[in-house]
């Protein structure tokens, strides 16, 4: 059974900063591309990015770029999400999922964890 988990969210104030973690099972982590989606109050998910494989290769949403960093320990079945100057736009619940690349550029995420809550705050 594939299992995602996520971790590390919490109440900060703005300007600070998160690592979000994803602890995954029930699959080989190494072998698919990962993504961060994000959730606020009230909104529809945003993505917020990707990252392949090998961790060699990384997107990000215009709103995070340049303030998160996504990355991967294949050895330790873990993705991670580093966020810094954290903005109250930021408030989310962030869900990490399992990437399924098709042709043409198509993909699915076809798999979800529970999520963790960022809430950004004074």
């Amino acid at each position: 059974e594939v299992q995602l988990v996520e971790s590390g969210g919490g109440l900060v104030q703005p300007g600070g900063s998160l690592r979000l973690s994803c602890a995954a099972s029930g699959f080989t982590f190494s072998n698919y591309a990962m993504s961060w989606v994000r959730q606020a109050p009230g909104k529809g998910p945003e993505w917020v990015s990707d990252i392949n494989l090998y961790g060699t290769s990384r997107t990000y949403a215009d709103s995070v770029k340049g303030r998160s960093t996504i990355s991967r320990d294949n050895a330790k079945n873990t993705l991670y999400l580093q966020m810094n100057s954290l903005k109250p736009e930021d408030t989310a619940v962030y869900y990490c999922a399992k990437r399924v690349d098709y042709a043409l550029g198509l993909y699915a995420l076809d798999a979800w964890g529970q999520g963790t809550r960022v809430t950004v705050s004074s």
